[in-house]
């Protein structure tokens, strides 16, 4: 269950919780009433639609997800290396399948509901430019080039491992090799950079 807290956080976070476990058709006003352990009534109180509470939902995860990011920004060492950049996507990676996975589930509800909502996009469009600016920050740390088109590339490419690691079948997340964070953070970042002989050489790796 949520921590109690700012009202509108504990709503936010419980119905997180009803989109990873339910999706987006679960997501009621009562379902989120019931995970927040609030009376009924409360969420459609402060969010009168399901428009409205995907739209919370999305806002709350953007704010939270820049503003970690903005704190990673203002706290790279002067001395970062690139070993330690791939640790950290690395890190990342694994973070979207065990202590993040309820966010990612969530997210990946939103991206749908995206598809029909401009204001939910945009919430979403935030997330992409915090990563965005995050990876070409990190790369000019340690003195290389990074362009914002490699650095959406390589924020899908992250987007779209977790999507796989979520929802395919064990047995083919390991065969693929989409267990393997490290592997996958390198060539990710290879290809995001433009370094196209390391990337090639790990997918010539996974081919093999």
């Amino acid at each position: 269950m949520p921590q109690r807290g700012n009202r509108r956080e504990l709503l936010a976070d419980a119905a997180i919780e009803v989109l990873a476990r339910e999706g987006g058709r679960g997501l009621t006003h009562r379902a989120i009433d019931r995970e927040a352990e609030v009376p009924e009534g409360t969420t459609k109180n402060y969010y009168p639609t399901r428009s409205a509470v995907f739209l919370a939902v999305a806002r709350y995860l953007a704010a939270q997800h820049t503003a970690a990011l903005r704190e990673l920004r203002s706290q790279i060492p002067a001395d970062v290396t690139g070993a330690e950049i791939a640790a950290l996507y690395a890190a990342m990676l694994r973070r979207m399948s065990t202590s993040a996975r309820s966010q990612f589930l969530a997210l990946f509800e939103l991206h749908l509901e995206a598809v029909r909502n401009p204001e939910v996009r945009e919430a979403l469009g935030d997330i992409t430019e915090a990563n965005v600016d995050t990876a070409v920050q990190l790369h000019a740390a340690v003195g290389r080039q990074m362009s914002r088109r490699g650095a959406g590339l390589l924020d899908a490419g992250m987007l779209g491992v977790a999507l796989s690691v979520l929802s395919l079948p064990d047995d083919l997340v390991e065969e693929f090799g989409l267990d393997d964070a490290d592997g996958l953070a390198r060539a990710l970042l290879s290809l995001g950079s433009g370094r196209d002989e390391p990337t090639l050489g790990v997918l010539r790796d996974c081919a093999g």
